[in-house]
């Protein structure tokens, strides 16, 4: 029987701007990446995302990115080595002291927007990354575009990845996501998401934009948080994914049972 990981971005909120629905998200994923602070979220918001996935028992990652409130975490950035460790490092940290204080804790860690597409194949900036998580706590997993190449350099590293695919991302040939500039970048129309999301979780295989087959294996599946129709799209996907007999679990919980086989 097939399982699959549902995760979403949450605690993204800041002060009296308010992002995406996190509890009704949260009645519907089995993982969720949290804010850190960095690219968005508050420590009250982060907290009762937190708080809310205790009590639901979702599993928790850090949801790390470079430091861009303002551009919410998608602006390409260059910083040195010493910053890019240090800021892995600081909000890990950071979460990890909020998860105690919901009374849950971090168990992965999958990085956000344009940090998360440059590690992807960027091998100096995906090294710092690793190095930031293995310096807090090597046992972390490492969430990781399936197919990207910090897969294997992560891996070789030592830490444990668990390859994800996005919901509501168009794909190019390639296996990398179509730049969110371009037309057609984000699949809005529930229905078309589920049944891409039903064909990668049975058949391990998406249709690129051009039309190409990629072969696409992944153990989590995204569904971003922030845009106004998420949590309709998020049940529309669950509802069709256990209504074919797919099992819905946390990774790191698949991950855990693995390593005790």
């Amino acid at each position: 029987m097939a399982s699959i990981d549902l995760n979403s971005d949450l605690g993204e909120s800041f002060g009296p701007w308010s992002m995406g629905d996190d509890t009704a998200m949260l009645a519907i994923v089995t993982s969720a990446n949290i804010a850190c602070g960095f690219h968005a979220g508050d420590p009250a918001s982060i907290l009762t995302a937190l708080r809310e996935a205790a009590r639901r028992g979702v599993s928790v990652g850090a949801h790390i990115g470079y430091r861009d409130l303002v551009g919410f975490g998608r602006r390409n950035m260059d910083p040195s080595s010493a910053e890019l460790v240090g800021d892995t490092i600081y909000q890990i940290g950071a979460l990890q002291g909020l998860a105690k204080a919901a009374g849950t804790a971090v168990r992965y860690v999958k990085p956000h927007g344009a940090l998360y597409n440059t590690i992807a194949s960027d091998t100096r900036q995906a090294d710092d990354v690793i190095a930031g998580i293995r310096a807090v706590d090597p046992s972390l997993i490492l969430m990781a575009l399936a197919g990207a190449p910090i897969v294997e350099q992560a891996r070789a590293a030592g830490l444990t990845v668990v390859c994800e695919a996005f919901a509501d991302r168009a794909y190019n040939a390639d296996g990398s996501l179509v730049n969110r500039r371009l037309p057609g970048a984000v699949i809005h129309d529930a229905d078309v998401v589920a049944n891409r999301m039903l064909r990668m979780v049975t058949e391990h295989r998406i249709t690129a934009v051009d039309g190409t087959e990629i072969d696409l294996e992944a153990q989590s599946i995204c569904i971003h948080g922030d845009t106004p129709s998420a949590v309709a799209l998020a049940r529309t996907v669950r509802a069709k994914l256990v209504a074919s007999g797919v099992v819905l679990k946390p990774f790191a919980e698949t991950v855990r049972d693995e390593a005790n086989v």
